[in-house]
């Protein structure tokens, strides 16, 4: 018997795992030129910075974080990595070949990642 996953199941699996992580948030999706200049909204909340491609039985992640200031950057991307790799395969069964993590911003402790100060701002 053969069973298909979705990547809305993979996409979820991961949001869940960096929710539970303290000190970061995954970061809004960038807005296309296209949707600034015409006006398009995709919802009531912007997409987030979280991508899932699969290739048969491998799975690559993307994700874009916004970090609270004062945290570790690479000890915090290196957690999430490891936490969503291993929260996928052994839901899932899938191997995953990567997870790239982008720290998009930063956010004062007490404060949500939705305020966040983005890098190069």
């Amino acid at each position: 018997m053969e069973l298909d996953i979705s990547k809305t199941v993979l996409i979820d699996i991961a949001a869940t795992t960096v929710e539970r992580i303290a000190g970061l948030d995954i970061a809004a999706a960038p807005i296309k030129a296209s949707e600034m200049l015409g006006g398009v909204r995709s919802g009531p909340r912007r997409p987030r910075a979280l991508k899932v491609t699969r290739e048969g039985g491998n799975v690559s992640v993307d994700i874009g974080l916004n970090i609270e200031y004062g945290k570790n950057l690479v000890g915090v991307s290196q957690a999430v990595q490891r936490a969503v790799t291993e929260n996928i395969e052994l839901m899932t069964g899938l191997k995953v070949r990567a997870v790239n993590v982008t720290v998009q911003g930063l956010f004062l402790p007490g404060q949500s990642g939705s305020s966040s100060v983005r890098a190069g701002s």
